[in-house]
């Protein structure tokens, strides 16, 4: 049958079968995992409000839309599109962007959702359509980008796997590269912690560098010191957005959920706020789908998270952020090296720094320092909306 592309406004029923849709395109996939649908559905019982409700702040600065694909009555593929007037206003561009991107082997399929994005956002003014992503391609929100090497593997909270085709169905419909992501794969074993353990104590006491674990008691404001840094640290990194206090209040949220305080340490020089690091267990671990319904439901999934949440082998170092006037000064190594003992002394055996800027060297450097090899890389695409 002709594949047929259905429009979904934000607020319509049917969000749940785009929601939907990536369960039935990656079924029995052994290295896909997705979200909770709570994360974008909303629930009242784990006081989540979704990422695809009318009720969640993002729409407060952001028009949005939702298109399945269809072949005959069977979902084959979805696309968001969206217009972002934070970060349009801030870079002074009319640029929309396509995410929550699934699609099947048949380019058809592409095609035929990114005609769809591609004119609604041309009806919006925009110039210019970048992704896929969450809605928008901003550092700090999840599932961005497309796999293109590294398929092997599961990916880690918040990141996204695809099949190889997704990169080139989309170069075929005339996207091309704006940016790379990587992830680097560290065995803590492995790790040269005594080696990098002399040098860190000699930038310790030549920059008078202190450092301290992540207090739960404190979470509001240990947030807080997170958003401080990094909305200085990433200020000149491509994608920045600035954290708003409705995204601090979630991030406040999932860390009293699954932060081991100790993988998330602030170092401070001569007493200054200077820097932050900050680890997670893999919450994707207990996550992974088991093709049930009764065990794919949140509480399930939830309640196999919490019970297993000490016993997860592999931690994410999610954000890492220096305030410029501190960079050099041999932070980084100590952040890293403190958490790494942590991780070996906890029985963590694996850690994933991701997502890196492919021109973030200072970041990459420090990964492969501590014994790391890239193993993934993700790509997000733009074209002209007229092209």
């Amino acid at each position: 049958m002709a594949i047929t592309i259905e429009p979904v406004p934000l607020g319509d029923p049917r969000i749940r079968t785009f929601v939907r849709v990536p369960w039935l395109l990656h079924h029995g996939d052994p290295h896909w995992t997705p979200p909770l649908r709570a994360d974008l559905l909303g629930s009242r019982v784990l006081g989540m409000t979704g990422l695809l409700t009318p009720r969640h702040p993002y729409h407060e600065h952001a028009e949005v839309t939702h298109f399945i694909a269809r072949d005959g009555r069977r979902p084959v593929g979805r696309v968001s599109a969206a217009v972002n007037r934070r970060i349009n206003e801030q870079e002074r561009v009319k640029r929309g962007h396509f995410g929550f991107f699934e699609t099947s082997d048949r380019y058809e399929v592409t095609e035929r959702l990114l005609d769809a994005a591609r004119e609604w956002l041309s009806t919006h003014g925009m110039e210019a359509m970048r992704g896929p992503g969450g809605y928008t391609n901003a550092t700090h929100e999840p599932h961005q980008a497309v796999l293109v090497d590294g398929f092997d593997t599961p990916p880690t909270v918040e990141l996204t796997h695809n099949p190889p085709f997704y990169g080139a169905h989309l170069e075929r419909y005339g996207l091309r590269k704006v940016k790379d992501y990587h992830a680097y794969w560290v065995d803590i074993d492995a790790a040269p912690l005594e080696r990098v353990g002399r040098l860190v104590d000699r930038f310790r006491e030549r920059r008078k560098i202190e450092t301290r674990p992540l207090e739960l008691s404190q979470i509001r404001r240990e947030v807080d010191d997170v958003v401080t840094i990094y909305n200085e640290a990433w200020a000149s990194n491509w994608g920045f957005l600035p954290l708003t206090e409705d995204e601090a209040e979630a991030m406040a949220a999932v860390l009293k959920i699954v932060a081991d305080p100790g993988l998330m340490r602030f170092a401070y020089v001569g007493g200054e706020l200077a820097a932050v690091l900050g680890a997670l267990p893999d919450p994707n671990v207990p996550l992974r789908p088991r093709w049930n319904r009764l065990l794919d439901s949140d509480p399930v999934r939830v309640a196999r998270l919490l019970a297993t949440k000490r016993r997860i082998p592999v931690i994410r170092l999610m954000f890492f952020g220096i305030r410029p006037r501190f960079r050099r000064a041999g932070i980084d190594a100590v952040l890293y090296h403190e958490v790494l003992q942590y991780a070996l002394a906890r029985r963590y055996r694996f850690c994933e720094p991701s997502m890196l800027l492919e021109d973030n060297d200072l970041v990459l450097r420090a990964s492969r320092s501590m014994g790391g090899h890239r193993y993934k890389t993700w790509r997000v695409y733009e074209m002209p909306i007229e092209s």
